[in-house]
């Protein structure tokens, strides 16, 4: 069973899976965090859905570069939530599969290609008070702990 953040699911509602990769992205006591201006502004872990035929890491490389312009280093699986939230950007309504990684930022190719995202370097801190999804929020926490 994954654990539910968020919303909880509304009675007769229709959710479309949508499985996704983020990552919590640790370099030099820092998080590496994408704030994405719409459709509404809001903090988040970098990264996003898995596209029909495309592995999770490489999906997950992919959505890191498009929302902070970083390549990075996956490391390894800290775990996953499910939460059911609308999509406007798709229109639907959707159960969020959301797996998260830790990795480690490499080095910046550019600027975010997606837009309106925008790459955030901030505390630990500073992203457990910023963060807009709760399970992001849950997931980050989770990791603070390992830090000691």
């Amino acid at each position: 069973m994954i654990r539910r953040y968020g919303e909880p699911v509304k009675p007769g509602q229709i959710y479309k899976r949508r499985p996704g990769v983020y990552a919590i992205l640790a370099r030099d006591g820092m998080i590496l965090t994408t704030h994405q201006a719409a459709p509404a502004p809001e903090y988040q872990l970098p990264g996003g859905g898995i596209d029909p035929g495309e592995h999770p890491i490489a999906a997950l490389h992919r959505e890191v570069r498009e929302e902070t312009g970083w390549k990075i280093a996956v490391g390894r699986r800290l775990g996953a939530f499910r939460r059911f939230t609308y999509m406007p950007d798709y229109g639907f309504w959707a159960e969020k599969v959301c797996t998260i990684y830790l990795a480690r930022p490499i080095y910046r190719l550019g600027p975010p290609t997606e837009a309106d995202h925008v790459a955030v370097w901030m505390t630990v801190p500073q992203a457990l008070d910023v963060l807009g999804n709760v399970g992001d929020n849950a997931m980050l926490a989770a990791y603070a702990k390992t830090l000691g």
